[in-house]
C-alpha cells in the first residue's frame, strides 16, 4: 500500500538539543491519525518537516508519494500552529487568494467560500476585513482557507487550540466531512481526547522520541483499564458487598460515583450485572480508554507513578485544562 507520509529514521537537533529522535512512522491513504503527546515533546517538529519547512538532518521521508511536500503542495491543506491570515483583507478575498494558490479559479472558490463559513458558524464574513474578527474566528477562517481546495491531505497541528466548545465541534464536523471525501488526516494535538474520539490510530512522542504507534482498536485491547465506574441510585447505599466480589480487585470514591478496578482477566460486563444486581446504580458503565493513562504506563515502564511520570501527567492535564478553559 502507499502511504501518504512516510518518515524513516527522521532525527532533528537544534544546537545540543534533540528535538525529534530518530522517528519513523508510516500514515495509510485515508486514515485519520493521530499525533499526540505533551507540549514541547516533538510534534511541531516533525509536521515542519513533513511540509519541508524545516529539513531533517538525517533520515528520509515522502508525502503523497514524491520526495518533498513542496512537489505535492497543491494537494496538501495545512493549519500550522502559529495561526496568521493577511488582516487588512476582507475575509472573501482572503481566502479566493489561497485558493488560487492551489490551483482553484476564483470562480469555485467564491462558490465554495460561503457554504465553508457557513459550517464552522462564520456565515455572512466574506465582506469582513480579517482584522475585525476575534481570534478564534480567525483560526476557523484559518481553518477553511486549509480545505478550501479540498486537499488530498490534510495537516492540523493543534487546530483546536483556544477554541470555545461550539466552535471545536464545527472544526470537528469539516474533519470528518473531509476524510469522508477520502481525504488523510494527520491530526497533532496534545489534548488525549480529541485524538481518542477522531483518531483510528495514534502516534505518541514524549521528549522526541516515538513511544507508541498503533491503532486505536490494538490500545484498546493491550491497555484495557479494567475499570467500572458505579454511581448508586440511592444516597448511602452499602457498596461494601461490592469491595467483596471475587472478580473485584479494589472499589474507590469518585466524586458521588465509585471506581471499580477488577483483578486480572475478569470479564466486564459480567462484573457490570453482578454489581448491578447488588446495588441498584443511578449509573453503570465500563471505563473507556484515556490516552493520557496509557502514555503515563509507557512513560513510567508498566511501574507506579514515579517523579518522571507524575511530572507528565501534570503536564497533560495541565494541557487539558487550559483547553478547557478556553
Amino acid at each position: 500500500m502507499e502511504h501518504a507520509i512516510e518518515l524513516r529514521d527522521v532525527r532533528k537537533t537544534f544546537g545540543a538539543n534533540v528535538a525529534v529522535d530518530n522517528v519513523s512512522l508510516a500514515v495509510p491513504r485515508g486514515a485519520i491519525y493521530g499525533v499526540i503527546g505533551p507540549s514541547g515533546a516533538g510534534k511541531t517538529t516533525c509536521i515542519r518537516m513533513i511540509m519541508s519547512i524545516l529539513f531533517p538532518d538525517t533520515g528520509s521521508l515522502s508525502v503523497l508519494g514524491r520526495k518533498s511536500a513542496l512537489e505535492a503542495k497543491d494537494r496538501i491543506g495545512y493549519l500550522p500552529e502559529e495561526r496568521g491570515v493577511y488582516r487588512k483583507m476582507r475575509v472573501g478575498a482572503f481566502l479566493t487568494y489561497l485558493a488560487q494558490l492551489k490551483g482553484v479559479t476564483s470562480e469555485t472558490a467564491a462558490a465554495r467560500v460561503p457554504d465553508l463559513l457557513e459550517r464552522v458558524g462564520l456565515k455572512g464574513t466574506e465582506r469582513t476585513a480579517c482584522d475585525e474578527l476575534s481570534k478564534g474566528m480567525l483560526q476557523r477562517v484559518q481553518f477553511v482557507g486549509a480545505i478550501l481546495h479540498e486537499p488530498e491531505l490534510l495537516i492540523l497541528d493543534e487546530p483546536f487550540s483556544g477554541l470555545d466548545p461550539v466552535s471545536v465541534r464545527l472544526l470537528r464536523e469539516q474533519v470528518q466531512r473531509a476524510h469522508a471525501r477520502g481525504a488523510t488526516i494527520l491530526l497533532s494535538t496534545h489534548v488525549m481526547a480529541y485524538a481518542e474520539e477522531m483518531c483510528d490510530h495514534v502516534l505518541m512522542i514524549h521528549d522526541g522520541r516515538k513511544v507508541l504507534d498503533q491503532p486505536m482498536a490494538g490500545l484498546r485491547r493491550q491497555f484495557d483499564p479494567r475499570r467500572i465506574l458505579f454511581e448508586p441510585l440511592h444516597d448511602g447505599a452499602d457498596v461494601s458487598g461490592i469491595a467483596s466480589m471475587p472478580d473485584v480487585l479494589k472499589i474507590e470514591p469518585a466524586g458521588a460515583s465509585y471506581a471499580v478496578t477488577l483483578v486480572e482477566g475478569a470479564e466486564p460486563s459480567l462484573a457490570v450485572a453482578r454489581i448491578a444486581a447488588l446495588v441498584p446504580p443511578a449509573r453503570i458503565e465500563i471505563a473507556r480508554l484515556r490516552l493520557e493513562d496509557v502514555f503515563i504506563r509507557i512513560v513510567a515502564g508498566g511501574g507506579g507513578l514515579d517523579e518522571a511520570a507524575a511530572a507528565l501527567r501534570s503536564r497533560l492535564q495541565a494541557g487539558t485544562a487550559a483547553e478547557a478553559r478556553a
